[in-house]
């Protein structure tokens, strides 16, 4: 990402490199020109100069220095786009108390131990105090600047997040749909509601039922980032119950889970990883394909056993799997697990929520009979 390159780049200035120490000198040099303009004309004077050089040197390399350092800091502990109010009281007051502490210190040990202006038998304070008030002074400028500049940094970055996330969102809702609307997918299914309609009717209702909420769930969540576990598991029973008809013994599967839990997902991860499940492995009555679907340590496993076939399907590269990795990336700083035992496939969602200031983007999910999951 060229957001990340960025930042990189940034923290290498930051080190001491070459380009911070030259434009440090340069204001030090600024700030002894402007306070004396005529230093360079007499050689006393130039001396002194090369004395208050060095100190607005070591300043303004310590205050910028220290301004990145706390900036840095805040960055992982606060966001500007959450706590915009909070972020700019805390991060000013630490800078400008940093900035008292460290002028002071500098301030202390140059004019002690370089100009030799006292001795540590009258130190004086006073004095030294009121030396620091240039400093303060410069420090708003500098806090003027880091806050800018990492209020920026934050919102660019919060920009292409939700840019990648529109985009993740839009080719998931091109892909569900086509996968939904997958010609051997709807071959499969009206081939078995073929047979159901002369062998038993009601349960050829059942499937067309069944069927049709498979497809108005897709339509109903293409377009959000999260949605209920109550509704994957809703359209997880519906997707299974469906292929149940369509394999018979050859596919079991069992869903556990509280129904007390909550927490939210991806819209259709479950549709992707139930997918692969059944287009990757073997199903036949002496090898039956085994699905479990059930909550460990507050995150949805999704487990099945291994056998796998002999010649893998098309468009079988993992594009289901880095689907939902990608936009766990997205919509937050967990990951899913994904385990190959050998003698099983397992993968882990981690139940997210939604923050706050987006609450308001998600209703709350109606309610509705929970459906009996057990066979």
């Amino acid at each position: 990402m060229t957001f990340n390159i960025s930042i990189k780049g940034t923290r290498k200035f930051w080190n001491f490199s070459p380009g911070f120490i030259g434009i440090n000198l340069v204001i030090a040099l600024a700030i002894t020109l402007l306070s004396d303009p005529s230093c360079m004309a007499d050689l006393n004077r130039m001396r002194g100069a090369a004395d208050d050089l060095l100190l607005a040197f070591l300043l303004s390399t310590t205050l910028s220095y220290g301004g990145f350092l706390i900036e840095s800091y805040y960055d992982d502990k606060l966001s500007w786009i959450q706590y915009p109010l909070k972020r700019l009281v805390l991060e000013s007051a630490s800078y400008f108390i940093y900035v008292f502490c460290a002028s002071l210190a500098l301030i202390f040990l140059f004019t002690w131990l370089v100009t030799k202006s006292f001795t540590l038998n009258n130190i004086p304070w006073k004095q030294l105090v009121l030396w620091t008030k240039f400093p303060m002074q410069i420090a708003f400028f500098i806090s003027f600047v880091f806050i800018s500049r990492s209020f920026l940094m934050e919102w660019r970055k919060a920009a292409i997040e939700a840019e990648q996330l529109k985009t993740e969102r839009f080719a998931r809702q091109y892909q569900s749909l086509k996968d939904q609307l997958n010609p051997h997918f709807l071959f499969n299914s009206l081939n078995v509601l073929s047979n159901l309609v002369y062998e038993n009717p009601d349960t050829a209702a059942k499937f067309v039922h069944r069927l049709s909420r498979i497809y108005r769930y897709v339509l109903d969540v293409q377009h959000e980032e999260l949605v209920s576990l109550e509704k994957e598991l809703d359209f997880a029973a519906d997707y299974l119950s469906l292929q149940k008809i369509r394999f018979e013994d050859s596919l079991q599967y069992e869903i556990r889970i509280d129904q007390n839990t909550s927490g939210n997902l991806p819209p259709l991860s479950l549709q992707l990883l139930l997918e692969n499940a059944i287009k990757h492995n073997i199903a036949s009555t002496e090898n039956p394909l085994r699905i479990g679907i059930f909550m460990e340590n507050q995150e949805l496993v999704v487990k099945n056993n291994l056998q796998l076939k002999s010649s893998m399907p098309e468009n079988s590269a993992g594009i289901g799997l880095m689907n939902i990795v990608k936009r766990y990336e997205l919509l937050s700083n967990q990951t899913i697990s994904i385990q190959d035992t050998g003698g099983s496939f397992v993968v882990k969602l981690p139940l997210l929520e939604i923050p706050e200031q987006q609450k308001q983007l998600f209703p709350e999910p109606r309610q509705t009979a929970k459906p009996d999951f057990r066979l």
